[in-house]
């Protein structure tokens, strides 16, 4: 167990020790931050505000620029827990490239330890960096107006930082062994960057697609976790801003919010739950870890 702890902590220490490694892997993240400031806020305020055309005079405008925050806030959680384990994980193409898996597979570790150790420092790292963005973003928008979000969700949205980690680091430590040198993943990662804030909705509401690209982003577990964390986060305030406007409307507000934002997930037109994506998600990572179990051993052979 001790070795397994050593190498756990040998991981995390490559990753928290390259302050270059960890800046690019919240790089995603610091893109949609920069979008979200040049433009994307206006579109989002843009939305909201038409679909509360005549009715605006009952809802303050505080509470519509603390909604398109928090959307922000969804989007950069989103993307930090696929780029940061995936960068983390690099570790594993760099051990590879330089054959530090030589040293590390004789060993008296087993080939199972080895690679959840990798699994274990990716899920760390994720968590650590994740909770660290949820946390100063929660106390950033709280600063500036009240979210109205509950200490349950607030306890859950950690619950789901955790989640997100996991299962993020179980698909891509299935990729990350088929990768030979850290060009390749590098490059990956590079498309990785760019496609994910589309996948998970953080530049433009899924909603916008069609349905096979919805169902095509919605394979990927981390687009999974960002509807959860919309609910989670924004459901407080769409409520005190439906309750504003006092019914007037039948309720069409909220409705058109959930529906141009995302907040369930889509699979061939049909709506998926939040206790189904759930159970997708957690089907999905008990898969990638057999997986990864079984080809570890038959890439990383014992020398």
């Amino acid at each position: 167990m001790s070795k397994f702890l050593g190498l756990t902590k040998r991981n995390l220490l490559i990753y928290f020790k390259d302050r270059q490694s960890v800046i690019f892997s919240m790089l995603t993240s610091i893109i949609v931050l920069v979008l979200y400031l040049l433009f994307l806020k206006q579109s989002f305020v843009d939305a909201v505000e038409s679909a509360l055309k005549g009715f605006e005079n009952l809802v303050d405008k505080q509470d519509v620029d603390t909604l398109a925050n928090c959307i922000l806030l969804v989007g950069i959680i989103g993307s930090a827990l696929i780029t940061v384990p995936y960068n983390c994980l690099s570790t594993i193409v760099n051990d590879r490239e330089n054959k530090i898996d030589y040293d590390i597979s004789a060993t008296p570790l087993k080939r199972w330890q080895i690679v959840l150790s990798y699994f274990t420092s990716a899920t760390i790292s994720a968590f650590i960096m994740s909770s660290v963005v949820l946390s100063i973003g929660l106390l950033v928008l709280q600063s500036q107006g009240d979210l109205y979000i509950s200490t349950s969700n607030i306890v859950y949205s950690y619950a789901l930082a955790l989640l997100g980690s996991v299962s993020a680091t179980a698909f891509f430590m299935l990729i990350m062994l088929f990768f030979k040198t850290s060009s390749a993943s590098g490059a990956f990662f590079g498309m990785l960057s760019a496609a994910c804030g589309f996948i998970i909705g953080a530049y433009i509401p899924l909603s916008q697609f069609s349905n096979g690209i919805q169902t095509f982003c919605n394979i990927f577990p981390g687009t999974g976790v960002t509807v959860m964390y919309r609910n989670t986060i924004l459901n407080g305030l769409l409520d005190k801003i439906n309750a504003d406007i006092g019914g007037v409307d039948g309720g069409e507000f909220i409705s058109s919010m959930k529906d141009a934002f995302t907040f369930k997930g889509s699979f061939f037109g049909n709506e998926l739950s939040l206790g189904g994506t759930v159970g997708y998600i957690l089907a999905f990572l008990i898969i990638c870890i057999i997986a990864m179990i079984i080809v570890y051993p038959k890439v990383y052979k014992r020398r």
